[in-house]
């Protein structure tokens, strides 16, 4: 079994181009509505990375508290520009609430649920983890061009 790698899913790039990702409100198409964004958790080993598609449950973390598919990611700002760099990050932090994963853990994917094939964006990679009946938080970096969670440069 390959390693899990933190990348920005090469699929995500030509969904960008085909307009298939919508995040914050300033949503211009025809629902006028943002999509909705999901964060899942995957065991050390799974193999998400850059080649990962869309959300799967194969390799996803499991136990109490923990629903599969994971938890929702806010984005109530739109996406900013500066120079040449195009960036993104969540308003909220990514918060798994009084779970207990017992089985190792070092990867979370973000990807659009709203999306029919629930299309991959990106995953991130931290160290080894397992929690027993507590919670995880995943803290949201700065909105600017360098710390943003997904830049486009």
């Amino acid at each position: 079994m390959a390693a899990n790698a933190q990348a920005m899913c090469t699929s995500f790039k030509q969904d960008l181009l085909n307009g298939l990702h919508a995040f914050g409100p300033s949503v211009v198409r025809a629902a006028n509505t943002p999509d909705t964004f999901k964060a899942a958790l995957y065991v050390t080993g799974s193999s998400i990375g850059a080649a990962t598609t869309a959300y799967g449950s194969t390799g996803e973390v499991a136990g109490a508290n923990y629903a599969a598919g994971g938890v929702p990611v806010t984005f109530n700002t739109p996406p900013t520009t500066s120079g040449t760099s195009a960036f993104v990050t969540p308003s909220a932090n990514i918060v798994y609430s009084n779970v207990t994963l017992t089985t190792a853990f070092d990867c979370m994917l973000l990807y659009n649920s709203t999306a029919a094939g629930k299309n991959a964006v990106a995953s991130y990679t931290f160290g080894a983890q397992t929690i027993t009946a507590g919670t995880l938080t995943l803290t949201m970096p700065v909105n600017a061009p360098g710390t943003a969670l997904l830049q486009l440069s």
